[in-house]
């Protein structure tokens, strides 16, 4: 899978932070959501790239599932990153690829990040509904839109609107739907599978108690292969949790960063 180009924006300098969107947007959602919280903390390099088939990343028809996107994304850190120590965060489908990297990379990893994690683990997943309605979006956005930000937010007001124009909605048009297709019917990892390697390092895990896209239930599973993990479930906070419960996140991530300040990285049992 070698010479896909992986279009990305990178901010700042320092620590590298490596931040992964979710499926059928582009590195702009992530870049809204956390960019604002960097610019409060200073010293990091903030890498955000275009998932295979995403934004201006291509997905040629010989990247086939999981496997191929995971060693785009490794090569990509060999690349732009070295083998200097980095933090990393995902959402959403971006956290199913984040788990596996920290899996193949544990000494390099000095911190993960997961927020609404996307993984076939996902149960007790409740109906969409909607919390706050302090907006109609059929009256300002067109139908396609509206529809997309209707199902996406459980809070929808004027500034979760407004976020949803600058953030998602930019990259709606850009999704290679063929290439997330086939991604998605190989979305699990094949043979010894990097998403259920341990990671002793610090973690966070967010989960939108309203998500009625992954739930919430089944990422606290994952609090047994991450033993430093904080766990949280915010409401008023579906699968746009980042944009729900924005200044919830930035303390959580706050935290977890300066818990990775000087980490370095230790395989469990080594």
């Amino acid at each position: 899978m070698s010479g896909i180009p992986l279009h990305y924006e990178a901010f700042g300098d320092g620590v590298p932070v490596l931040v992964l969107h979710g499926a059928g947007v582009d590195h702009r959602e992530m870049a809204a959501v956390f960019e604002p919280v960097f610019g409060r903390l200073p010293g990091y390099r903030r890498i955000y790239p275009d998932l295979p088939g995403m934004g201006r990343t291509p997905a040629p028809a010989t990247l086939a599932g999981a496997d191929d996107v995971l060693e785009i994304l490794l090569g990509f850190v060999d690349a732009l990153i070295g083998p200097a120590p980095f933090r990393l965060i995902g959402h959403s489908a971006g956290a199913h690829f984040a788990r596996a990297i920290a899996g193949k990379r544990v000494r390099q990893v000095a911190g993960l990040g997961l927020v609404c994690p996307l993984e076939g683990n996902a149960r007790d997943v409740p109906e969409h509904k909607v919390l706050v309605a302090a907006v109609e979006p059929e009256k300002l956005l067109d139908t396609e839109e509206a529809a997309s930000f209707g199902e996406y937010f459980v809070v929808q007001t004027q500034a979760t609107l407004d976020r949803y124009q600058e953030a998602v909605a930019p990259s709606l048009g850009l999704a290679d739907e063929a290439a997330l297709d086939r991604i998605s019917r190989q979305w699990e990892f094949r043979g010894t599978a990097a998403d259920s390697q341990p990671y002793s390092g610090p973690a966070l895990i967010l989960a939108g108690r309203q998500d009625a896209t992954v739930g919430y239930t089944g990422a606290w599973d994952l609090l047994q292969l991450y033993p430093r993990a904080t766990f949280a479930v915010l409401d008023q906070a579906g699968h746009a949790l980042p944009h729900e419960q924005p200044d919830l996140l930035e303390a959580l991530v706050t935290e977890w960063l300066g818990r990775s300040v000087s980490q370095k990285p230790v395989p469990p049992g080594a």
